[in-house]
């Protein structure tokens, strides 16, 4: 017999595993933190877009509060790096730990499958230029793509060049990896003179059991999920899936559950903590894995969420860059932001209020934004009265 949970639960389990119980530290937060973080979320997905900061550093602020950036950027570096970078849910910050579970995807990336089909068809017709730039990272890693640009492309792939090209068709290959970033520019070495020793002496699994492993790991991350939200948080594949997900039920790691209003068949890990209550007020990433699934997020919390950045703006329908409120276990607005460098001011373009916001949102939503403002170093937050929330937030910012 299925066990069937409220919508309202099913909300606070999710919040839960994604570390929204946790206490924030009453310091700096430090390495056991980031630590912390990650053991609840799996990953962090990487985005460029820096509007407001850089998406893989959001995850952390959302559920530390105010951290030093350096704090992941010092993670990412060094033989003692506790995280690398791989394709995961997207290209992500995984712990290193995670590495030998993702080397089936790196040998079939070297076959030609688990990339995308553009760069699967250039790598094949150009393997002996692939091989030239792998003896070059040999010989002259850590390296960037742009130290070796050649011939440009056209049309998609953004323009890649050639060079360009080959390192990717590498880094999905796992034969080179990120040893470190200028900006947002990676420098490649070879995984064996950047990971752990201990990492690369582990044993590297059957493709089946890293899959279960996998899958454990989403279980653990989701809280209570459809199979679907399970299969998307690490990109397996319905081939992949086959049958895992029967055997931790089988083992009682997951149970079969009914989520009200929720269409399809649920499953809860076992671990899964059931609050009462969440006391959760955090501006949340695009990327952020409470929604990167848009349609897991919209079944959660009733809130409908699209990325704009590529919308033209006369069409987009509340703004360039906007992020999610959460307060308590609910998403009660959004806003469109700007970290404004140069001015030093974060520009709050218009911010709009969900059918679910309380009263005090508008003030538990500024407070939010102070807080970001001292984070991100900036001397001063403008409001623009745009959205229905907007001209609440000009008041208290003026008062």
């Amino acid at each position: 017999m299925k066990e069937k949970i409220s919508l309202g639960m099913a909300r606070r389990i999710a919040l839960a595993a994604q570390g929204f119980t946790d206490p924030r530290p009453g310091g700096t937060p430090d390495r056991r933190h980031l630590a912390r973080v990650l053991s609840r979320t799996g990953l962090l997905q990487i985005d460029s877009v820096s509007a407001v900061v850089r998406a893989h550093y959001m995850p952390l602020y959302s559920r530390l509060g105010s951290y030093p950036l350096a704090l992941l950027d010092n993670a990412a570096v060094t033989r003692k790096r506790t995280v690398f970078e791989y394709w995961a849910h997207e290209a992500s910050f995984l712990p290193v730990e995670t590495y030998p579970l993702m080397r089936w995807r790196m040998q079939r990336a070297e076959q030609g499958d688990e990339m995308y089909l553009g760069l699967a068809k250039w790598g094949r017709e150009h393997a002996g230029y692939i091989e030239e730039i792998y003896r070059s990272v040999v010989d002259r890693g850590p390296i960037a793509a742009s130290a070796l640009e050649g011939q440009k492309g056209s049309g998609g792939w953004w323009g890649w060049s050639h060079a360009k090209h080959a390192f990717e068709w590498l880094f999905w290959a796992g034969r080179i990896t990120t040893a470190s970033r200028r900006g947002f520019e990676r420098f490649y070495d070879l995984p064996e003179r950047v990971l752990p020793q201990a990492i690369l002496d582990l044993a590297v699994p059957a493709a089946e059991d890293a899959h279960r492993e996998l899958l454990r790991m989403s279980a653990r991350a989701h809280g209570v999920a459809t199979a679907g939200d399970l299969r998307d948080y690490f990109r397996l594949s319905p081939a992949d899936m086959k049958g895992r997900l029967e055997e931790l039920v089988e083992t009682g790691e997951l149970l079969p559950v009914r989520v009200e209003g929720w269409g399809k068949p649920a499953y809860m890990h076992k671990d899964a903590r059931l609050p009462r209550r969440i006391e959760a007020r955090a501006l949340l990433a695009p990327f952020d894995p409470v929604v990167f699934e848009r349609a897991r997020a919209e079944r959660l919390f009733d809130f409908r969420y699209r990325i704009e950045i590529y919308t033209p703006a006369e069409k987009r329908q509340y703004g360039y860059y906007v992020l999610p409120f959460l307060l308590g276990d609910r998403i009660v607005a959004r806003v469109d932001l700007k970290a404004d460098r140069p001015a030093s001011v974060l520009r709050v373009h218009a911010a709009y209020a969900e059918a679910c916001a309380p009263p005090e949102t508008a003030a538990q939503l500024f407070e939010e934004l102070k807080q970001m403002q001292g984070w991100l170093g900036l001397e001063r937050i403008e409001v623009t009265p745009a959205g229905d929330l907007g001209p609440a937030l000009a008041d208290i910012a003026v008062s």
